[in-house]
């Protein structure tokens, strides 16, 4: 008798734990889905917080805004004198080489003064340098020293460029960036302009910009 009652609450207790369990069973199958996470939206337009100088979103408002892209790194630029290349018949009988070497140092200046502006360039101090291509201005030819005499002052790179005056009012500008450590040829542009020698340091601007 008594084994016998106590097969009886065995029983219960276990069918007691089954129904509970079909009906936890059952509640968590009929339970909601937790939604998903929705993503971040996009912020369209931000603003810098004057007292923080962060960026904020204001469309829409809060929400993560992008870093800025980094930086570029500052390369330190060796830019030699411009050089002349004058292929008109009629250079040696026109008597204007000094008017030639001012021009030429305004077209050196110009560009000097346009790299340095873009903030891209620290120009390297060339004032010293006494190799023999830079002082004969013939660096065009002297299969790429710069790159040498450049690494020697101190910079990454180096630029030469050239004016070759084709006609009186017809001439190219040539610039050449090359490493100054492998001396490999980083970019090179040429442009051909119309105009006199007044109009040279425009077109070395120009192509410069181009460049940028």
């Amino acid at each position: 008798m008594k084994q016998g009652g106590i097969t009886s609450i065995a029983c219960w207790a276990l069918a007691t734990v089954t129904l509970w369990t079909g009906i936890a069973i059952a509640r968590a199958a009929d339970a909601p889905e937790a939604p998903s996470a929705k993503p971040p939206a996009l912020c369209k337009e931000a603003i810098v917080n004057p007292v923080s100088g962060y960026a904020e979103c204001v469309r829409p408002l809060g929400a993560p805004v992008d870093p800025p892209p980094p930086r570029p790194t500052v390369v330190k630029l060796a830019v030699f004198d411009f050089e002349l290349e004058d292929a008109t018949p009629a250079s040696a009988l026109l008597g204007q080489t000094t008017r030639t070497e001012a021009t030429m140092g305004e077209v050196s200046d110009a560009a000097r003064r346009m790299l340095a502006e873009s903030g891209r360039y620290i120009l390297a101090d060339m004032t010293s340098v006494e190799a023999e291509p830079v002082r004969s201005k013939s660096l065009r030819n002297c299969d790429g020293c710069e790159a040498g005499i450049a690494l020697q002052s101190g910079a990454d790179q180096a630029l030469i460029g050239v004016v070759r005056r084709i006609t009186q009012t017809d001439y190219y500008v040539v610039i050449r960036i090359t490493d100054a450590k492998t001396g490999k040829v980083l970019d090179e542009q040429a442009a051909n302009f119309a105009g006199g020698p007044e109009g040279w340091a425009s077109g070395v601007r120009m192509l410069i910009k181009h460049q940028s």
